[in-house]
């Protein structure tokens, strides 16, 4: 019998359960996923906004990652709220060491509810970080802060993020406008592409965090990755559905 992949989650936790370590562990397991961890931040919150961040210390994320990747077979890792700038170079250290790992990052710099979950001091470390990873997923006003707000447009902004050297960046179209909200992959060398589903009228937490995991866990179970962004595009578009229906 095949064992299940391993997806390492690094990440900060959410007592509300609406985003962060919780949602990463409910998607992962939706794809037959396993989860191992390593927290970065306990977070007091409820669904209307961060009361309290409590950053845990740079070498115990770095020391929680070593441990996982010493005890189980990770076949990719799912980065998401960092909360401070060691944290950057911590994460960015251990990763060094297993260049044979696909990660996904999910630059988690504000929460919904507007509270600043990654300083601005963490931004050189962050883009220096993002060199490592096979995957990057910024909604638009993340890229726009990660570019500087210098170019003009999200494809342009990207390109920036492309030639800084980050191997691949999906601009989720999720702020954006239109029957459609379409993610635009772009990587070194190959044509954007486009993913696109019907815009939904309505708002859900968590939905970066799921779409970052759901692309670690079909990179875990092998697909290429413009294949695991439709997958998880997918993924995330029926949890939508399903929380319209929920509240109807």
């Amino acid at each position: 019998m095949a064992m299940r992949p391993h997806v390492l989650v690094v990440a900060g936790s959410d007592s509300s359960g609406g985003a962060g370590i919780v949602r990463d562990i409910e998607t992962l397991a939706a794809f037959g996923v396993k989860a191992s961890v390593a927290i970065t931040a306990v977070t007091v919150q409820t669904h209307a906004g961060v009361g309290h961040v409590d950053a845990v210390a740079p070498d115990i994320v770095a020391a929680q990652m070593r441990a996982s990747l010493a005890a189980n077979t990770v076949a990719a890792i799912k980065i998401g709220m960092l909360a401070t700038s060691d944290t950057v170079w911590a994460v960015s250290s251990v990763l060094e060491d297993r260049p044979d790992i696909p990660v996904v990052l999910d630059p988690v710099l504000v929460s919904t509810s507007g509270a600043a979950l990654l300083p601005p001091d963490a931004k050189p470390g962050l883009l220096a970080l993002f060199r490592q990873c096979a995957l990057v997923t910024p909604n638009l006003p993340e890229l726009s802060w990660l570019a500087s707000g210098l170019s003009e447009g999200a494809l342009i902004q990207a390109g920036d993020l492309i030639q800084s050297g980050a191997r691949a960046v999906l601009v989720k179209g999720g702020h954006g406008t239109g029957e459609q909200s379409i993610d635009i992959l772009l990587r070194p060398g190959h044509p954007a592409h486009s993913f696109a589903s019907p815009r939904l009228a309505v708002t859900m937490r968590g939905t970066g965090c799921m779409l970052a995991s759901a692309v670690a866990a079909r990179l875990a179970h092998g697909d290429e990755l413009a294949a695991a962004i439709d997958g998880a595009k997918a993924y995330v578009h029926g949890e939508l559905v399903d929380e319209i229906l929920h509240r109807t």
